[in-house]
């Protein structure tokens, strides 16, 4: 059994690489509006994906928690190939809506599940809460490190042709669900039959809403940070696109800030451990605001540099803060917990994403960035500053560093 735990470490690595082998990502503006869509329907387009993962994620995350993760990384992997089969022949608005759902199930069924895999397998070998981070962030460099090289060579096949980048894309997601096949189910909490668990509703939002006063606020930052990054993902390629740079320099592009976030997953652990989690979360506070109004109020080669340093915090907090909200969550509702955190962060964007594509449209990108730079101001002043004098009253003796669970 443990050498198939210790195995279980691989595969979830070797999942997450091909889940986010995407040769699409650093052309999928220029292609969807190939297929005849305006900025504003790719935005709605996108809160119509978010809205999938919304009423899906937590129902997701139930699943693994109380069906087993490997069923649910085994249905996640199956909707992620039919999804990318599909967009073969998806054409126009509600073809790709259709793209968008199935791929909302598969990203629902794997977001939580994954990690969960990764935290339950590691528990169940006797690994400690510093290996636990340093796995984490090995998982986060995997993801981008796939997501760059995706990038590089979907640029490139799309220079050639959209529809041969597509079947090819369509090829290589099947990788996953040979992987998710071929995992075993840890064991969670000592409980050994997936069947047998039970997850209290009541007892997750007792845990989350009322327990560790760090965890409440990690769970709100990360769905915060999240929203910043990603409405910049999708302006970057029209922000790309506006300085007349070709689909093979897309990818090239892509690939250097996918790069520049597994680097950035890389070596969190270390920063956190060596300057200490406040000024980790200074960083991952200050990082955002830097980046979005550079790139807003830079414009050309200058903001393309800048726009990096969004997205090595992208890196710090993908995992700083998903280490402090997954160490301090039991086992036994880990994918629930990591579902709902995503739902939140879904939601938001279905609030948001419509109308910053609206106002990109009608007023221009730098009026869209220079409003999601006001954003990361407030969410460092209301969301990260908090956290911070959290974490010097825990880091004081003054928060009950064993109720609290350990610095961030």
């Amino acid at each position: 059994m443990v050498d198939k735990l210790q195995r279980n470490i691989k595969i979830v690595y070797a999942l997450a690489f091909f889940h986010m082998f995407l040769l699409i990502v650093p052309v999928l503006v220029p292609y969807f509006q190939s297929k005849g869509l305006s900025l504003s329907e790719i935005f709605y387009l996108q809160a119509i994906y978010a809205g999938a993962i919304v009423i899906l994620e937590a129902p997701s995350g139930y699943f693994a928690d109380v069906m087993g993760r490997r069923l649910a990384l085994m249905i996640g992997a199956l909707a992620h190939g039919l999804g990318f089969f599909w967009l073969n022949f998806a054409d126009g608005f509600w073809g790709l809506v259709i793209f968008e759902l199935v791929l909302g199930l598969a990203v629902s069924m794997l977001s939580g599940a994954d990690l969960a895999l990764l935290y339950d397998s590691e528990r169940a070998l006797a690994q400690g809460d510093g290996e636990h981070a340093q796995s984490l962030s090995k998982l986060g460099f995997t993801k981008s490190l796939a997501e760059g090289l995706g990038a590089l060579f979907g640029g490139l096949l799309a220079m050639w042709s959209f529809d041969i980048m597509v079947l090819v894309q369509s090829l290589t997601a099947w990788v996953c669900l040979w992987m998710a096949l071929l995992v075993v189910e840890p064991p969670v909490d000592n409980v050994n039959e997936p069947g047998d668990r039970v997850v209290s509703l009541k007892d997750i939002y007792q845990h989350v809403a009322r327990g560790d006063r760090i965890l409440r606020m990690v769970f709100i930052a990360l769905p915060v940070y999240n929203l910043a990054t990603i409405h910049v993902a999708w302006l970057i390629q029209p922000y790309w696109d506006d300085m007349g740079l070709s689909l093979a320099l897309f990818g090239a592009l892509w690939f250097a800030q996918s790069l520049t976030v597994a680097l950035a997953s890389k070596c969190s652990y270390a920063l956190e451990k060596s300057t200490g989690a406040v000024f980790a979360l200074v960083v991952i506070g200050v990082l955002p605001v830097i980046g979005i109004f550079g790139m807003a109020w830079l414009g050309g080669w200058a903001g393309v540099a800048l726009c990096f340093v969004l997205f090595f915090c992208r890196g710090l907090y993908q995992v700083i803060l998903a280490n402090a909200l997954n160490r301090r969550i039991p086992g036994r509702f880990r994918a629930t917990v990591n579902s709902l955190n995503s739902l939140l962060f879904r939601f938001g964007f279905i609030l948001t994403g419509p109308f910053v594509g609206y106002l990109a449209d009608t007023h221009g990108i730098s009026a869209a960035l220079n409003l999601l730079g006001v954003w990361s101001v407030l969410a460092f002043a209301v969301v990260m500053l908090p956290l911070i004098r959290a974490v010097r009253l825990l880091e004081a003796g003054r928060i009950d560093s064993r109720r609290e669970g350990g610095v961030v």
